[in-house]
């Protein structure tokens, strides 16, 4: 099942005119259920207009800090970050998954690391979870962020940003990139694409001198820095990203032609989820495992279904599936068979899929 727990939010701070951070009061029974690693969501849920409706939105906290709190950033037409900008007040109570999601890496305190993040927007929510926990955990590491921005004014968690490089001086590198403010340093002005930071390597930054680079921000600068750096001689695998939202909808699946002498489309799927089994049938090519689960009446977990967040992530234990669109598991993850249930969809007469199953 989904494992939502209600949550009381405490504390609600508007950050930009378009941007809350929300505080939940997590009681002392929910405490090691809501333990957090740097870099991870939370899953949100709520009936809005008799709708159930479910976002997926960055920690922004410190592990160390002791507090649960999230970053929601209004979004044109959309439905739960307008809802929650508007309606969401301490008191109020929402469901709230426990934390998900695999932006970051171990951190070792006698590490002497050089990090280097990249982050647009909202972006900044879980590179400020990163850089925290991470300043603190490891005492001889250091990070540089470029954070891009229209302008001043729509900068998320500015002013906490700036105690945080008063309180790291020699181990905070933290440069803003405008796209509309005009800086005294051309080099920061514009918007964060792979020609800027080809620019960047070349005049500002030793990519040789980074061990770890991390990106969270909109598709095409994400795919515009990792090809970059990249170029600049980082392997793949030092890259972590993070997509806070697909860059556009995808088109529906187009139906798949009947092989010859072919009589049905139609797989058994086997969910395992909480040690239990259930099973239906469903046809193949016109709907992901995830919504004929739900059509199924099975609570199966998710939040996005745009191949984003994780939160459907499951491991195909026998069958075959074809994953259309995949933004948030590793390579070595989809070898090990592990696939998004939102964008899975069969391709032999019998699957099964265990979302049991963590590594």
């Amino acid at each position: 099942m989904s494992k939502f727990y209600p949550l009381t939010v405490a504390n609600v701070k508007h950050e930009t005119r378009d941007a809350i951070a929300v505080t939940f009061d997590v009681p002392p029974n929910l405490r090691d259920a809501f333990q957090y690693r740097q870099g991870q969501h939370l899953t949100l849920r709520a009936m809005i207009d008799g709708e159930d409706v479910r976002r997926s939105y960055s920690i922004c906290s410190a592990v160390q800090d002791d507090k649960l709190r999230v970053a929601i950033k209004r979004v044109q037409g959309g439905l739960f970050s307008t809802w929650a900008n508007e309606c969401i007040r301490p008191g109020v109570t929402l469901d709230v998954m426990p934390p998900e999601g695999r932006f970051n890496l171990p951190l070792e305190p006698d590490s002497r690391r050089h990090y280097l993040a990249f982050a647009a927007g909202s972006g900044i929510t879980p590179i400020l979870s990163i850089v925290k926990t991470t300043l603190i955990a490891e005492p001889h590491s250091r990070f540089t962020v470029l954070y891009g921005n229209r302008a001043s004014s729509s900068v998320i968690f500015r002013d906490e940003l700036a105690e945080l490089k008063d309180q790291y001086l020699e181990r905070l590198n933290l440069v803003y990139v405008m796209s509309r403010e005009q800086q005294d340093i051309e080099l920061f002005n514009g918007r964060i694409t792979q020609d800027k930071c080809r620019q960047l390597f070349q005049r500002w930054l030793r990519v040789e001198d980074v061990d770890y680079a991390f990106i969270c921000g909109p598709e095409d600068m994400m795919h515009g820095v990792s090809a970059a750096l990249q170029e600049a001689g980082m392997p793949k695998e030092r890259i972590r990203i993070e997509l806070f939202a697909a860059g556009a909808a995808q088109e529906p699946r187009k139906p798949r032609r009947q092989a010859a002498g072919e009589t049905h489309h139609h797989t058994e799927v086997t969910v395992i989820m909480d040690g239990n089994h259930a099973s239906f049938t469903m046809d193949r090519d016109k709907e992901s495992l995830l919504d004929a689960g739900l059509r199924a009446g099975l609570d199966m977990r998710y939040s996005c279904k745009g191949g984003v967040c994780s939160t459907c992530r499951c491991k195909v234990r026998e069958g075959q599936v074809d994953m259309d669109v995949n933004y948030a598991l590793e390579d070595y993850e989809v070898a090990r068979g592990f696939v998004l249930s939102c964008q899975s969809f069969p391709v032999t007469d019998k699957v099964v899929v265990d979302f049991d199953v963590v590594e």
